[in-house]
Order: C-alpha cells, then sequence, then structure tokens
C-alpha cells in the first residue's frame, strides 16, 4: 500500500482515482499530478515502483498544499473570518449557509434538525 502525504491509498484502484482521496487533490489535480511524475493513469496503486511512488510524492509536495496544513489553512482564514465579524463568518458563527442560499425552506444540512417554533398558525376568521 503507497502512502503518500499521510494517507494509505488503496491497492485495488488506479492511479487517477486513488490520488483524489487525499485532502487537497481532485480529479484534475491528480491528472496533472500523474503527467508531471510520468506514471500511467491506468496503473493500480499495488503496481507502482518505488521510484515511481517517491516521484508522486515528490510531484506533490513540490506543488500543491495537502491534507494537514490545507485543513490549518482553511480553519485559520474561516477563524480569521468570525474574528473580523464580516458577514460570512457571522453565517460560519450561527451554523448557516455562508453562500447567500435561501434558508426558509432548505438549507437542513447546516440548520440541523427542525426546531418547532411555537404560534405560526394563522388564526381563523
Amino acid at each position: 500500500m503507497a502512502r503518500i502525504a499521510g494517507v494509505d491509498l488503496p491497492r485495488e484502484k488506479a492511479a487517477l482515482y486513488a490520488l483524489p482521496l487525499i485532502y487537497g487533490i481532485g480529479r484534475n489535480n491528480a491528472h496533472q499530478v500523474l503527467e508531471k511524475a510520468g506514471v500511467d493513469p491506468t496503473k493500480k496503486i499495488k503496481e507502482l515502483t518505488d521510484s515511481e511512488v517517491a516521484a508522486l510524492r515528490e510531484a506533490i509536495e513540490a506543488d500543491y498544499t495537502v491534507e494537514g496544513d490545507l485543513r490549518r489553512e482553511v480553519f485559520g482564514n474561516i477563524r480569521r473570518l468570525m474574528e473580523i465579524g464580516s458577514y460570512r463568518g457571522l453565517r460560519h458563527r450561527r451554523g448557516l449557509p455562508t453562500r447567500g442560499q435561501r434558508t426558509r425552506s432548505n438549507a437542513r444540512t447546516r440548520k440541523g434538525k427542525p426546531k418547532t417554533v411555537a404560534g405560526k398558525k394563522k388564526a381563523k376568521k
């Protein structure tokens, strides 16, 4: 099992599909890394030689911020938004969507389980 950036990549997957399991590398970046390292994208992880794994490791370390460093950076950015009191920071603090989505009928993922509010029914005339 190849270990790149602190992540054990699954042996049975092709390199193109295994690399996106590393936080900070998507499908497009995986393609670029494999091209730069000179590795065949269809080759399974178990078929890679030690030199190919080392080349992948070097290509990733040279061009990309991944895993722990990237998570720290992202969390630091969110913390900064909350500290300066920006609108996006307030939305993060309240656990609401930050990118302008409607919350009246949707946003259950961010808002959590529905909380029933009393006094919402309209009075009969």
